[in-house]
């Protein structure tokens, strides 16, 4: 089954034509009458109340500590010295007197201790005594002709016995001739020895001999 559209009229074409041309006059009205209706805002002026600060706390203030109170210093007293006990002279008893102490026995000290024996004393050697015979040495010919003159110095080891042990110069006359003179005329000299008490030691003596010629 089919079905064909008609083709609207004239008049159905003016009516239609009519309510759209009147849908948009709606429309426009409409429009129109919204802005005119919308509201207007109005610029009021501003008021602003001025509030008063808020109050800062003050911190608070920091308090002294108490103070601790001293306490008073008590100063005690001085010892006052003991007066000295006078000592009493008492004569010596050998009972002891009643509910007194009994004294200590004495210390016995230590003896000194003996002085060391003390030597001797020590007699020199001697070689100028009379009996002894010591006859002098010669003046050598060559040294009298040459006019040497001049002392000599002998160091004399003398035995225990009494004679001459070592000889040595010491001190020189200058002259050779007259220290060999010396030394010859010594070593066969007789001494008396020295003597620690009674006893005859070693010992040394020293001879000067003078050799000078004769104006």
């Amino acid at each position: 089954m089919s079905y064909a559209f008609s083709r609207p009229t004239t008049s159905r074409r003016s009516g239609l034509l009519s309510i759209v041309i009147g849908l948009h006059v709606g429309v426009v009205l409409l429009a129109l009458a919204a802005k005119t209706v919308a509201p207007q805002i109005m610029e009021m002026p501003l008021i602003v109340d001025l509030l008063p600060a808020p109050e800062l706390e003050a911190p608070p203030e920091a308090k002294p500590l108490p103070m601790a109170k001293p306490e008073p210093v008590v100063r005690k007293p001085l010892p006052q010295p003991k007066a000295p006990t006078p000592v009493l002279e008492t004569t010596a008893s050998q009972a002891p007197a009643e509910n007194a102490p009994l004294a200590p026995p004495p210390i016995a000290e230590p003896a000194p201790p003996a002085p060391a024996p003390t030597a001797p004393p020590l007699s020199q050697a001697r070689f100028d005594a009379d009996y002894l015979r010591n006859p002098s040495p010669p003046y050598p010919p060559l040294a009298r002709r040459m006019g040497e003159e001049g002392k000599v110095v002998l160091r004399v080891s003398v035995t225990p016995q009494g004679t001459a042990d070592e000889i040595e110069i010491r001190t020189s006359s200058g002259s050779t001739r007259l220290d060999e003179s010396a030394l010859k005329t010594v070593r066969n000299w007789r001494f008396i020895p020295a003597k620690r008490g009674d006893v005859a030691v070693q010992s040394f003596v020293l001879v000067p001999i003078i050799f000078k010629l004769e104006q």
